[in-house]
């Protein structure tokens, strides 16, 4: 789309002339209409950068020229022309969201200086939405990374989050399972708490009085009533985090919370209802468990309506370069420092490192990188694969470096080539080799 594309619509055929020439001459494109509903198919043909619309037309006014754009998008600016005794109309016009209007006759300079204005304005909307379409992986849930496993992730997010229905989410330690259940929560709508529990950190023995809460007198030392994790997630959502951890008799009270949505405080006959989504998390396979008979099938078949898998880095690597650039950016942030580069042999080697601690490791990472604790270059530990040949091998990391480096460069060629230390014949000659499209990583 022309950043300069102007939707003209008027009737007049003197003022569509003059309007088109003076436009023309600033520099800009125009497209014509007669009527609204020829404006709409010109829309339609290509959405405009501003519009500039006459408030009487053959079928309709500007209210529903404006009343369209905005059911489109909102953020077009419409600009009315107006007779003299049209001036009220369009005040009301503006009120509703138009961006400006002009009293016939106009000159032409004032037409190009309204105009120039919206484009502006406009540019500045677009230049907005263009960064947050490049932060869009960051942001969107929290979760950086475009592999597929992460694609999914933010697609089950997205789907599940306003259904309401209890949550199983799967994945290693340190691969973000909080972060998804607070986007799920987050994106719910639910206005109550976010509850987080560890189930491996509580305690056996307080366990009932944790979760449900207790009147006073219900136990030596209970002197007075005490709100549980459960009644203050009212409205809201409860995480269960490392739920295989979890003995197997507070697995039996938790499946009657989860079956009944009700609970009694200890030391209290009155059951209590609970308006609450649970969410629980695992490092381990629940079913797996549940076959091994450490952990209840029918709690297991309970949690597991709908599942959010989240994979291990070490099965991402090519998300590797974003999300160390992302924490770099919050570590930097938060310790007042300038986030710093890396060199592509790093980045190899960051590659070709395990990740057992996954994203929680690599947030480490990028911390020692601010903190300028990261002098040495990081021990890694590659497993010897035996199955492939070297040249295979040296082939595999050739293509994955030139990935990592395209893209830490954003797809700019010129940038790889001058990183990588090659002339562009060669490097455009390796894309071939290893089938690489540079326009992928833009």
């Amino acid at each position: 789309m022309n950043p300069m594309n102007v939707l003209l619509i008027e009737d007049d055929p003197l003022v569509m002339l003059g309007a088109q020439q003076a436009l023309l001459l600033a520099g800009m494109t125009v497209q014509q209409a007669t009527s609204v509903e020829s404006a709409m198919q010109e829309v339609a043909s290509g959405s405009p950068s501003v519009v500039l619309t006459d408030v009487r037309l053959p079928d309709e006014d500007g209210f529903e020229v404006l009343k369209r754009m905005q059911a489109l998008d909102a953020e077009v600016p419409v600009i009315l022309m107006t007779g003299h005794g049209d001036i009220r109309m369009a005040v009301d016009a503006m009120r509703l969201g138009a961006y400006d209007f002009l009293e016939k006759p106009f000159s032409s300079e004032r037409l190009v200086e309204v105009v120039r204005r919206a484009l502006e304005k406009r540019r500045l909307v677009q230049d907005n939405r263009r960064l947050q379409a490049l932060v869009a992986p960051q942001q969107d849930f929290g979760l950086v990374g475009q592999t597929p496993g992460m694609v999914e992730a933010r697609r089950r997010i997205a789907a599940l989050a306003p259904t309401q229905v209890d949550l199983l989410i799967r994945g290693e330690t340190g691969t973000g399972k909080e972060v998804v259940a607070r986007a799920v929560h987050n994106a719910s709508g639910r206005g109550g708490h976010f509850v987080a529990i560890n189930c491996g950190a509580l305690p056996e023995s307080i366990f009932e009085s944790e979760m449900f809460g207790h009147e006073a007198g219900a136990f030596t030392g209970a002197s007075r009533k005490r709100i549980g994790k459960l009644e203050h997630a009212q409205g809201g959502t409860v995480f269960l985090d490392e739920i295989e951890s979890l003995p197997m008799a507070q697995q039996v009270k938790l499946l009657r919370v989860l079956q009944e949505k009700t609970f009694e405080r200890l030391g209290s006959n009155v059951s209590m209802r609970i308006d609450c989504r649970f969410i629980a998390a695992a490092k381990d396979d629940l079913q797996a468990l549940a076959t091994a008979g450490t952990f209840r099938p029918d709690l297991y078949y309970r949690l597991h309506v709908a599942c959010i898998e989240l994979p291990a880095l070490r099965d991402r690597k090519e998300d590797i370069p974003h999300l160390l650039a992302h924490c770099l950016h919050l570590s930097a942030e938060r310790y007042g420092t300038a986030s710093p580069s890396w060199s592509p042999r790093q980045m190899a080697r960051w590659m070709a490192h395990d990740w057992p601690g996954n994203v929680r490791e690599l947030k480490n990472l990028a911390d020692r990188l601010c903190l300028g604790l990261e002098q040495e270059e990081p021990a890694v530990q590659a497993t010897p694969d035996q199955e492939h040949s070297l040249a295979q091998q040296v082939d595999a990391f050739e293509k994955q470096l030139i990935e990592t480096t395209l893209s830490a460069c954003q797809g700019h060629v010129g940038q790889v080539s001058e990183r990588l230390k090659i002339p562009r014949k060669t490097l455009y000659d390796k894309f071939t080799r290893h089938h690489i499209d540079p326009a992928q990583f833009r």
